[in-house]
């Protein structure tokens, strides 16, 4: 295991280290340091929970001299806001004894705030793309002395559909820059992006995507639908001195709230719900609070999956079974960080099974299955999902005659009339034989006249 006290770094940063209790690197801090020092383009893949983000600010840190440019000259991209926050409060931690200036900026905030923010001068920005770029539209911001670019999670960019922004904004950039990305998967995109945008790129790869935390242990359960569900995660719940804090996630954002109204009646100070439809301040605060211990569950979906470093949760709960087996690992990563101990627990129903052995075939693990404890009632009530759907027969687009029904009638003359166009073109055609053009308004006149 490598010392920090290996590393050739600054006293002030050295000094933010000792303050913040970190002596040992992870083993992408140890990596990355010396190419991300070296000016080369890296690419990071490593297990959620590693320490990506020290892995690229150290460095950067290290590297950044003072300056009193207005402009930034290092610029890191996330996929969401609250690891803009996060990554904002990295950034303070490790800047604390030295003049580093960083500014955060995302969407669902006042934009004008943000300008003034940046409008006094800094040195890193950390943004979503979307607010980026729409700060950069109107001036607020200049890319033109970035000299290094990050982005964070880059393969969760790609899946929600940033490579547009994200093209747009290499565009704006300087073309001598250090482009620095880290993520837990490599994916096809991935490897697309760094053809098309970047050259000698050396690529660090601590672990095999897919591969389990050793510390974090695995459960499952079968369970038949969506309310028994419910009445299992009540049943484990009321255990409190076990389930000590609690990520609990759903596939999308309406189970979000039914869960969340379910689980309330039994729970209501200990609960809260983050989804995209809940503004900024409120997911913050939940953040907060759900992170000092306030409310000891936490239902989400996948916005919290990733890059968050919340506190000694004790346990996550999936839900709903990830349709994508590396979000499994994405989500049982928020347990387990810090070489603690954590433990993850998947619900499954017989539609879900498929997904759940795609993650276990991708992580070469099968999950220890448990019985359902005799305690939890199996609910006959359906969620709107899970009801069988009656099907109409389809209906023929002609009828024979021995099909119409009672209720057949011919449609009236009127109805029975086909839309021929416009009836100033039918009358022309047949007044003339052809209709006038513009081409040639003496047209039909030079006819009559043969």
């Amino acid at each position: 295991m490598s010392s920090f006290s290996d590393f050739k770094i600054s006293t002030p940063l050295r000094s933010a280290l000792g303050d913040l209790g970190f002596e040992n690197a992870t083993p992408i801090q140890a990596q990355a340091f010396s190419v991300v020092m070296s000016g080369s383009d890296v690419v990071g893949i490593a297990q959620t929970g590693t320490g990506k983000t020290f892995a690229y600010l150290l460095p950067i840190l290290n590297s950044l001299p003072f300056s009193k440019e207005i402009h930034p000259r290092v610029l890191i991209l996330v996929p969401t806001r609250e690891l803009v926050v996060q990554v904002v409060a990295e950034v303070e931690k490790l800047g604390k004894f030295s003049s580093i200036r960083v500014s955060g900026v995302y969407g669902g905030t006042n934009m004008n705030r943000q300008k003034e923010d940046l409008a006094q001068g800094t040195d890193i920005v950390v943004a979503t793309p979307g607010r980026l770029y729409d700060l950069v539209l109107i001036r607020a911001l200049q890319l033109k002395t970035i000299k290094k670019l990050v982005i964070d999670e880059v393969d969760v960019m790609l899946d929600l559909g940033f490579r547009f922004q994200l093209v747009n904004i290499f565009e704006l950039l300087p073309q001598k820059r250090q482009n620095i990305m880290f993520s837990a998967t490599m994916t096809d995109d991935i490897e697309l992006l760094i053809h098309d945008f970047f050259r000698g790129v050396e690529k660090i790869s601590v672990a095999v995507s897919g591969t389990p935390l050793d510390n974090i242990a695995q459960y499952t359960y079968a369970v038949p639908n969506f309310y028994t569900k419910v009445n299992l995660l009540v049943h484990l719940l009321q255990d409190r001195e076990t389930y000590r804090k609690v990520l609990v996630f759903v596939s999308n954002k309406r189970s979000a709230d039914l869960l969340f109204k379910e689980l309330e009646d039994y729970f209501s100070e200990e609960i809260c719900v983050i989804h995209s439809n809940k503004t900024q301040n409120y997911r913050l605060r939940s953040i907060n609070q759900f992170d000092a211990g306030t409310n000891r569950i936490l239902v989400t979906t996948d916005v919290m999956s990733r890059g968050l470093d919340l506190n000694e949760i004790s346990h996550v709960i999936n839900f709903d079974t990830p349709t994508y087996p590396e979000n499994y690992m994405h989500r049982i990563g928020r347990t387990g960080r810090a070489e603690k101990a954590g433990t993850s627990i998947l619900l499954y129903t017989e539609r879900e099974t498929q997904a759940k052995e795609a993650i276990e075939s991708l992580m070469a693990f099968q999950i220890p299955l448990l019985e359902l404890p005799t305690e939890v009632e199996i609910a006959t009530k359906l969620t709107y999902d899970e009801q069988p759907k009656r099907m109409e027969r389809e209906n023929p687009l002609r009828i024979n005659e021995e099909e119409k029904g009672a209720s057949f009638h011919e449609k009236s003359e009127k109805n029975k009339k086909q839309n021929q166009g416009g009836s100033y073109q039918r009358t022309i055609k047949k007044k003339y034989s052809k209709p006038k053009t513009r081409g040639d308004k003496n047209y039909n006149k030079k006819r009559k006249r043969k």
